[in-house]
């Protein structure tokens, strides 16, 4: 452990040193603490699909409307995004104690805040806040799970660092649905507090991984700091809202561009220039880790595309409610959770290659089941597609971390980890924007042509509409009103039925060729940097 210690407080301009292995004994002291900071990243990934789930309850309850709401997430997420890349120069300043103890309390205190809300703009800067301090939960797991534990014991700590990570955003439409069902909006946040008191207390008392290098401060680059705030605060902003405004045809999401490129290339240069950059991107020259972290931008795709996608199936066409559609989506975390023992014990005997090729071709073959779907299928018809998603994540996921973070030296790891996250986060961002706009001009393209096959010239038509416009009045209503009504929702269901195949076809291409892409990485080589553990 002092080692360790030693080894990430030492400043970037000292002498590059061979870096020293976690010793194979791991105290009690850091298992109790791996899993307190475990149970914190649970929580803030958690808490953004609890509140997607309800968002029309919190809308309700603090008299806001439907484009002002959408700011409950995306003024989260874009605080969020940028606190995790800078959480790994303020856990080398301040040591990983202290900046996971402040924001897990500080966490805590904004959930509280936010049941508190009584209006769409308290809302929205408490949300800020509390996205901001989950930004700093988050990359601290990976961080330890890579410089406090041996190799030996990393078919333990990373399978459960990935199942924290991909499954609290699939259970949290189930939890948002029994809270909001059982009680009411406010324990979407209230639920926060006496867990994360408990994760607070725990951390400050437990973590001793490393030591704080205050020295960092007198060099720190504000400059940079800004550039990157501006640039990835507007680039989740432009994908957040850019089909929802017309992307470039609004002034808000051309301005949030012309932000987004000045501010991103302000960044880049100072990353690489700077001899203290706030985030040192130079982790990206490391091949696996660049292969790594392109896995992860994917395998965000496919985790917070499909969980957005899912439970929009079964509010449009299948009519569910919160509860209904979090019982539904539980199917994936059950799978999940009874797969991590299994991936565990599977990435000591397989290739991480050979892992990664099972998990992506399981995806593609889930997506590509999906493609059949119809406006009939309930949980049964969906059950296949969600168990096969939870085993594919977790073989998935777990090998990726260890590609990527395994075989960095101890004292990068902090830096490479926040970027690894931000990467994942990114890569559901960048999947639901493209999504958005597929389902949105496939949708209006297949309505287009599935209206003019059902015009009023054609003879099927007319007698459809004639059958349904004498059912209709026989029960005393305007029967060609209703029919006509009735022919307009059966064209548009369809329509938006075959957006969502049309989408569900193009995951299922990038799933296969990434599963094809695997023969072109390389194995990671045993004992290398921190050791990848294979």
């Amino acid at each position: 452990m002092t080692e360790i210690a030693e080894s990430t407080a030492r400043s970037e301009n000292a002498p590059a040193a061979p870096p020293q292995a976690p010793s194979e004994h791991v105290s009690a002291r850091t298992w109790a603490a791996f899993v307190i900071m475990a149970f914190g990243m649970f929580m803030a990934i958690l808490d953004i699909q609890i509140v997607a789930s309800a968002l029309t309850d919190i809308q309700a309850g603090i008299s806001a409307s439907a484009d002002e709401i959408a700011w409950v997430q995306t003024s989260y997420l874009i605080a969020e995004v940028i606190m995790i890349p800078l959480s790994g120069i303020l856990a080398r300043i301040f040591s990983t104690r202290v900046v996971f103890s402040v924001s897990a309390a500080a966490f805590t205190a904004c959930s509280a805040l936010c049941a508190t809300a009584t209006s769409i703009d308290q809302m929205i800067i408490y949300r800020a806040l509390q996205g901001f301090m989950s930004g700093g939960l988050v990359p601290a797991v990976f961080a330890v799970a890579f410089t406090a534990f041996p190799p030996s014991k990393r078919s333990t700590v990373i399978p459960v660092v990935g199942l924290v990570a991909t499954m609290a955003p699939t259970i949290g439409p189930t939890i948002g649905g029994y809270l909001v069902d059982a009680f009411s909006w406010h324990w979407l946040f209230l639920i926060n507090v006496v867990p994360g008191i408990l994760v607070t207390i725990g951390a400050w008392l437990l973590i001793d991984f490393d030591r704080p290098d205050y020295s960092i401060m007198k060099h720190f680059d504000w400059f940079g700091l800004i550039a990157m705030a501006l640039f990835l605060g507007s680039l989740e902003y432009f994908l957040e809202e850019g089909n929802i405004e017309g992307w470039f045809q609004a002034d808000v999401i051309r301005y949030a561009f012309v932000i987004m490129v000045g501010a991103g290339i302000a960044f880049f240069y100072r990353s690489f220039t700077s001899r203290y950059p706030v985030v040192d991107l130079r982790a990206f020259g490391n091949f696996n880790f660049a292969v790594g972290s392109i896995f992860s931008f994917s395998l965000g795709i496919g985790l917070y595309g499909l969980v957005y996608l899912f439970p929009l199936y079964m509010a449009r066409i299948r009519g569910y409610d919160a509860l209904m559609i979090g019982e539904t989506m539980f199917v994936t975390g059950a799978f999940m959770m009874a797969t991590a023992p299994v991936a565990g014990i599977l990435q000591n005997k397989l290739d991480p290659r050979v892992m990664m090729g099972i998990g992506l071709g399981l995806f593609a073959l889930c997506t590509w089941q999906m493609t059949h779907i119809t406006a009939e299928w309930d949980y049964w018809e969906l059950f296949w597609p969600q168990a096969g998603r939870g085993v594919a994540l977790m073989i998935s996921m777990i090998p990726v971390s260890n590609i990527a973070l395994g075989t960095l030296p101890p004292q990068d790891v902090k830096n490479a980890s926040g970027l690894f996250n931000l990467t994942r986060n990114l890569g559901g961002a960048v999947g639901l924007a493209i999504i958005n706009t597929l389902l949105s001009r496939r949708d209006d393209f297949h309505y287009d042509r599935l209206a003019a096959s059902v015009d009023a010239a054609s003879r099927t038509t007319q007698e459809w509409v004639g059958t349904l416009q004498g059912l209709y009045s026989s029960h005393g209503l305007d029967g060609e009103k209703a029919a006509l009504l009735q022919l307009g929702r059966m064209v548009s269901q369809q329509a938006w039925l075959l957006a969502f195949i049309d989408v569900f076809v193009l995951l299922t291409v990038l799933f296969a060729f990434l599963t094809l892409c695997i023969f072109f990485v390389r194995k990671p080589k045993e004992g290398a940097g921190g050791g990848a553990g294979h």
